[in-house]
Protein backbone atom coordinates (compact mmCIF):
# COMPACT_ATOMS: atom_id res chain seq x y z
CA UNK A 1 0.00 0.00 0.00
CA UNK A 2 3.25 2.14 0.64
CA UNK A 3 5.57 3.18 -1.98
CA UNK A 4 8.66 1.52 0.78
CA UNK A 5 8.92 -0.37 4.03
CA UNK A 6 10.97 2.23 5.16
CA UNK A 7 8.28 5.28 5.16
CA UNK A 8 6.33 6.01 7.75
CA UNK A 9 3.60 8.46 9.42
CA UNK A 10 0.32 8.72 10.99
CA UNK A 11 -2.38 6.37 10.57
CA UNK A 12 -3.92 10.08 9.04
CA UNK A 13 -1.26 10.71 6.95
CA UNK A 14 -1.77 7.42 5.29
CA UNK A 15 -5.48 7.15 5.13
CA UNK A 16 -5.37 10.89 3.52
CA UNK A 17 -2.85 9.54 1.14
CA UNK A 18 -5.08 6.50 0.09
CA UNK A 19 -7.68 8.74 -0.52
CA UNK A 20 -5.70 11.00 -2.47
CA UNK A 21 -4.10 8.35 -4.52
CA UNK A 22 -7.44 7.20 -5.77
CA UNK A 23 -8.98 10.32 -6.32
CA UNK A 24 -5.63 10.88 -8.94
CA UNK A 25 -5.78 7.50 -10.46
CA UNK A 26 -9.93 7.67 -10.58
CA UNK A 27 -9.65 11.01 -12.63
CA UNK A 28 -6.27 9.79 -14.65
CA UNK A 29 -8.34 6.94 -16.20
CA UNK A 30 -10.24 9.94 -17.93
CA UNK A 31 -9.66 12.13 -20.71
CA UNK A 32 -6.90 15.01 -20.32
CA UNK A 33 -9.82 17.96 -20.21
CA UNK A 34 -11.80 15.65 -18.43
CA UNK A 35 -9.76 14.83 -15.66
CA UNK A 36 -8.60 18.42 -15.24
CA UNK A 37 -12.35 19.55 -15.10
CA UNK A 38 -12.86 16.95 -12.57
CA UNK A 39 -9.62 17.35 -10.22
CA UNK A 40 -11.08 21.03 -10.28
CA UNK A 41 -14.27 20.02 -9.01
CA UNK A 42 -13.27 17.47 -6.33
CA UNK A 43 -10.54 20.01 -4.47
CA UNK A 44 -12.82 22.73 -4.96
CA UNK A 45 -16.27 20.91 -3.19
CA UNK A 46 -15.65 18.26 -1.79
CA UNK A 47 -11.53 18.04 -0.33
CA UNK A 48 -11.09 21.77 -0.20
CA UNK A 49 -14.07 22.55 2.42
CA UNK A 50 -13.43 19.07 4.43
CA UNK A 51 -9.66 19.77 5.04
CA UNK A 52 -9.87 23.43 5.77
CA UNK A 53 -7.83 24.80 2.45
CA UNK A 54 -11.42 27.09 1.88
CA UNK A 55 -11.67 28.59 4.99
CA UNK A 56 -8.14 29.36 5.42
CA UNK A 57 -8.01 31.02 1.79
CA UNK A 58 -11.02 33.40 2.77
CA UNK A 59 -9.02 34.12 6.21
CA UNK A 60 -6.43 35.10 4.06
CA UNK A 61 -8.36 36.87 1.83
CA UNK A 62 -9.87 38.97 4.46
CA UNK A 63 -6.62 39.61 5.78
CA UNK A 64 -5.87 41.16 2.48
CA UNK A 65 -8.49 42.57 1.15
CA UNK A 66 -10.51 43.49 4.13
CA UNK A 67 -12.89 45.52 1.74
CA UNK A 68 -13.60 43.05 -0.30
CA UNK A 69 -17.54 42.08 0.02
CA UNK A 70 -17.43 38.56 1.81
CA UNK A 71 -19.79 37.10 -1.26
CA UNK A 72 -16.34 37.76 -3.64
CA UNK A 73 -14.18 36.86 -1.38
CA UNK A 74 -15.88 33.05 -0.88
CA UNK A 75 -15.76 32.96 -4.86
CA UNK A 76 -12.24 33.98 -4.84
CA UNK A 77 -11.44 30.84 -2.15
CA UNK A 78 -13.43 28.51 -4.19
CA UNK A 79 -11.93 29.30 -7.28
CA UNK A 80 -8.53 29.19 -5.59
CA UNK A 81 -9.02 25.83 -4.89
CA UNK A 82 -10.55 24.92 -8.35
CA UNK A 83 -7.22 25.66 -9.71
CA UNK A 84 -4.98 23.93 -6.54
CA UNK A 85 -6.77 20.46 -7.91
CA UNK A 86 -6.26 21.33 -11.52
CA UNK A 87 -2.29 22.13 -11.03
CA UNK A 88 -2.33 18.94 -8.98
CA UNK A 89 -3.68 16.66 -11.54
CA UNK A 90 -2.12 18.48 -14.26
CA UNK A 91 1.71 17.69 -12.93
CA UNK A 92 0.96 14.00 -12.06
CA UNK A 93 -0.30 14.03 -15.96
CA UNK A 94 3.21 15.59 -17.01
CA UNK A 95 3.25 13.63 -20.62
CA UNK A 96 -0.61 14.91 -21.55
CA UNK A 97 0.28 17.90 -20.07
CA UNK A 98 3.48 18.64 -22.13
CA UNK A 99 1.23 17.49 -25.67
CA UNK A 100 -1.47 20.30 -23.90
CA UNK A 101 1.32 22.94 -24.03
CA UNK A 102 2.53 21.86 -27.13
CA UNK A 103 2.31 25.25 -29.62
CA UNK A 104 2.89 27.45 -26.51
CA UNK A 105 5.18 30.00 -26.35
CA UNK A 106 7.00 32.05 -23.61
CA UNK A 107 6.63 35.46 -23.92
CA UNK A 108 7.87 38.80 -21.92
CA UNK A 109 11.07 41.02 -21.38
CA UNK A 110 13.11 37.90 -20.13
CA UNK A 111 12.74 35.68 -22.82
CA UNK A 112 15.63 37.93 -24.85
CA UNK A 113 18.06 37.91 -21.71
CA UNK A 114 17.43 33.94 -20.92
CA UNK A 115 18.30 33.16 -24.76
CA UNK A 116 21.59 35.54 -24.34
CA UNK A 117 22.50 33.51 -21.07
CA UNK A 118 21.94 30.42 -22.53
CA UNK A 119 24.25 31.18 -25.95
CA UNK A 120 27.11 32.19 -23.16
CA UNK A 121 26.40 29.44 -21.06
CA UNK A 122 25.66 31.70 -17.84
CA UNK A 123 23.25 30.26 -15.00
CA UNK A 124 19.74 30.72 -14.60
CA UNK A 125 17.84 30.60 -11.62
CA UNK A 126 13.74 30.75 -12.41
CA UNK A 127 11.68 32.40 -9.61
CA UNK A 128 8.21 32.00 -9.05
CA UNK A 129 5.50 30.89 -6.76
CA UNK A 130 2.30 28.76 -6.14
CA UNK A 131 0.64 30.55 -9.29
CA UNK A 132 -1.30 29.07 -11.93
CA UNK A 133 0.45 26.25 -12.92
CA UNK A 134 4.20 26.79 -11.39
CA UNK A 135 5.55 23.56 -13.81
CA UNK A 136 3.59 25.03 -17.33
CA UNK A 137 6.74 27.34 -17.69
CA UNK A 138 9.45 24.73 -16.94
CA UNK A 139 7.10 22.02 -19.51
CA UNK A 140 7.15 24.78 -21.94
CA UNK A 141 10.89 25.93 -21.58
CA UNK A 142 12.19 22.25 -21.81
CA UNK A 143 9.77 21.45 -24.99
CA UNK A 144 11.99 24.47 -26.35
CA UNK A 145 15.40 22.68 -25.05
CA UNK A 146 16.19 24.64 -22.11
CA UNK A 147 17.67 22.09 -19.46
CA UNK A 148 15.77 23.23 -16.14
CA UNK A 149 16.27 21.81 -13.26
CA UNK A 150 14.76 22.63 -9.54
CA UNK A 151 14.90 22.73 -6.01
CA UNK A 152 11.70 21.36 -3.89
CA UNK A 153 9.73 21.31 -0.85
CA UNK A 154 9.25 17.76 0.41
CA UNK A 155 5.79 17.51 1.30
CA UNK A 156 4.79 17.07 5.52
CA UNK A 157 2.86 13.94 4.39
CA UNK A 158 5.57 11.35 3.97
CA UNK A 159 2.92 9.11 2.41
CA UNK A 160 2.60 10.85 -0.60
CA UNK A 161 5.40 12.55 -0.80
CA UNK A 162 6.67 9.08 -1.75
CA UNK A 163 4.92 9.75 -5.02
CA UNK A 164 5.20 13.03 -5.71
CA UNK A 165 8.64 13.62 -5.44
CA UNK A 166 8.63 10.69 -8.42
CA UNK A 167 6.24 13.20 -10.42
CA UNK A 168 8.57 16.08 -9.71
CA UNK A 169 11.89 14.56 -10.81
CA UNK A 170 10.49 12.14 -13.73
CA UNK A 171 10.89 14.63 -16.48
CA UNK A 172 12.97 18.06 -17.02
CA UNK A 173 16.44 18.86 -15.82
CA UNK A 174 18.05 17.51 -12.20
CA UNK A 175 16.04 18.46 -8.99
CA UNK A 176 16.95 18.26 -5.89
CA UNK A 177 15.38 17.55 -2.65
CA UNK A 178 15.51 20.95 -0.13
CA UNK A 179 17.99 20.69 2.83
CA UNK A 180 21.93 20.46 2.83
CA UNK A 181 22.57 18.05 0.08
CA UNK A 182 20.23 18.89 -2.52
CA UNK A 183 21.12 22.46 -2.14
CA UNK A 184 25.01 21.80 -2.97
CA UNK A 185 23.53 19.62 -5.54
CA UNK A 186 21.68 22.60 -6.85
CA UNK A 187 24.35 24.98 -7.10
CA UNK A 188 26.83 22.46 -8.46
CA UNK A 189 24.32 22.42 -11.08
CA UNK A 190 24.42 25.94 -11.57
CA UNK A 191 27.91 26.46 -11.88
CA UNK A 192 28.08 24.04 -14.45
CA UNK A 193 25.84 26.66 -16.43
CA UNK A 194 22.63 25.01 -15.46
CA UNK A 195 19.48 26.48 -15.17
CA UNK A 196 16.64 25.77 -12.26
CA UNK A 197 13.33 27.10 -10.94
CA UNK A 198 13.01 27.86 -6.91
CA UNK A 199 9.47 28.70 -5.29
CA UNK A 200 9.80 31.66 -2.78
CA UNK A 201 6.22 32.05 -1.77
CA UNK A 202 5.80 30.09 1.42
CA UNK A 203 6.75 30.79 5.47
CA UNK A 204 10.59 30.22 6.15
CA UNK A 205 13.52 31.94 8.42
CA UNK A 206 14.53 35.12 6.51
CA UNK A 207 13.21 38.65 6.72
CA UNK A 208 10.01 40.07 6.95
CA UNK A 209 9.03 41.12 2.74
CA UNK A 210 6.01 43.21 2.42
CA UNK A 211 3.69 40.65 0.49
CA UNK A 212 0.35 42.27 -0.66
CA UNK A 213 0.36 44.93 2.10
CA UNK A 214 1.51 42.36 5.30
CA UNK A 215 4.57 41.57 6.55
CA UNK A 216 5.65 38.02 5.04
CA UNK A 217 9.19 35.95 6.69
CA UNK A 218 11.08 35.18 3.16
CA UNK A 219 13.41 32.71 2.38
CA UNK A 220 16.52 34.64 0.63
CA UNK A 221 17.68 31.47 -0.97
CA UNK A 222 17.18 32.24 -4.46
CA UNK A 223 19.71 35.98 -4.47
CA UNK A 224 22.10 34.09 -2.13
CA UNK A 225 22.61 31.31 -4.36
CA UNK A 226 22.17 33.97 -7.55
CA UNK A 227 25.04 36.33 -6.02
CA UNK A 228 27.15 33.05 -5.30
CA UNK A 229 26.99 31.52 -8.81
CA UNK A 230 26.85 34.96 -10.90
CA UNK A 231 23.03 33.56 -11.79
CA UNK A 232 20.88 35.49 -14.22
CA UNK A 233 17.14 35.23 -12.00
CA UNK A 234 14.25 35.46 -14.38
CA UNK A 235 10.98 35.38 -12.34
CA UNK A 236 8.13 33.36 -14.72
CA UNK A 237 4.45 32.68 -14.21
CA UNK A 238 1.97 30.23 -15.48
CA UNK A 239 -0.95 31.81 -16.04
CA UNK A 240 -3.97 29.87 -16.19
CA UNK A 241 -6.20 30.72 -19.13
CA UNK A 242 -10.26 31.61 -19.49
CA UNK A 243 -10.81 28.03 -20.65
CA UNK A 244 -8.86 26.51 -17.50
CA UNK A 245 -7.16 24.42 -19.27
CA UNK A 246 -4.04 26.83 -21.40
CA UNK A 247 -2.02 28.78 -20.00
CA UNK A 248 0.22 31.82 -20.88
CA UNK A 249 4.06 31.92 -20.32
CA UNK A 250 5.79 34.87 -18.70
CA UNK A 251 9.28 35.66 -18.46
CA UNK A 252 9.76 39.01 -16.69
CA UNK A 253 12.91 41.21 -17.15
CA UNK A 254 15.74 39.87 -14.86
CA UNK A 255 16.23 40.77 -11.45
CA UNK A 256 18.77 43.60 -10.68
CA UNK A 257 21.53 42.17 -8.52
CA UNK A 258 21.64 44.01 -5.57
CA UNK A 259 20.91 42.60 -1.48
CA UNK A 260 19.32 39.73 -1.17
CA UNK A 261 16.70 41.25 0.91
CA UNK A 262 16.35 43.99 -2.07
CA UNK A 263 16.55 41.02 -4.87
CA UNK A 264 14.03 39.34 -2.77
CA UNK A 265 11.54 42.35 -2.77
CA UNK A 266 12.03 42.23 -6.66
CA UNK A 267 10.81 39.12 -7.00
CA UNK A 268 8.10 39.45 -4.57
CA UNK A 269 6.62 42.29 -6.38
CA UNK A 270 6.97 40.90 -9.85
CA UNK A 271 4.34 38.22 -8.15
CA UNK A 272 2.02 40.57 -6.76
CA UNK A 273 1.89 41.86 -10.35
CA UNK A 274 0.21 38.95 -11.20
CA UNK A 275 -1.85 38.18 -8.51
CA UNK A 276 -3.47 41.51 -9.27
CA UNK A 277 -4.06 40.59 -12.67
CA UNK A 278 -5.51 36.92 -11.76
CA UNK A 279 -6.21 36.51 -7.78
CA UNK A 280 -8.10 33.58 -7.82
CA UNK A 281 -4.91 31.72 -9.55
CA UNK A 282 -2.63 32.41 -6.29
CA UNK A 283 -2.22 29.84 -3.61
CA UNK A 284 -4.49 31.62 -0.67
CA UNK A 285 -4.33 28.13 1.32
CA UNK A 286 -0.81 28.56 2.02
CA UNK A 287 -0.16 29.82 5.35
CA UNK A 288 2.67 32.54 3.87
CA UNK A 289 1.81 35.03 6.75
CA UNK A 290 2.83 33.15 10.00
CA UNK A 291 5.11 34.17 12.61
CA UNK A 292 8.59 33.51 11.97
CA UNK A 293 9.75 30.13 12.69
CA UNK A 294 13.43 29.68 14.29
CA UNK A 295 13.49 26.02 14.93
Amino acid sequence: MTDSPLITGSTADWLADLALRGLIGTARRLPYAARVRMMGLALAHGIAPLAGYRKRAETHLALIYPQMPVAERRALAHACCDNFGRTLIENYSWRDFATRLADTMPKGPGLAALQQAAADRRPVIFATGHFGNHEAPRQVLTRLGYDIGGLYRPMQNAFFNAHYARTMTSWGGPVFEQGRQGTMGFVRHLRGGGMGTLLFDVAAKGPAIPFLGQPAHTATSIAEIALRTDALVIPYFGVRQADGLSFEIVLDGPVTPDSPQAMMQEITQALERQIARHPAQWFWVHRRWKPRQDG
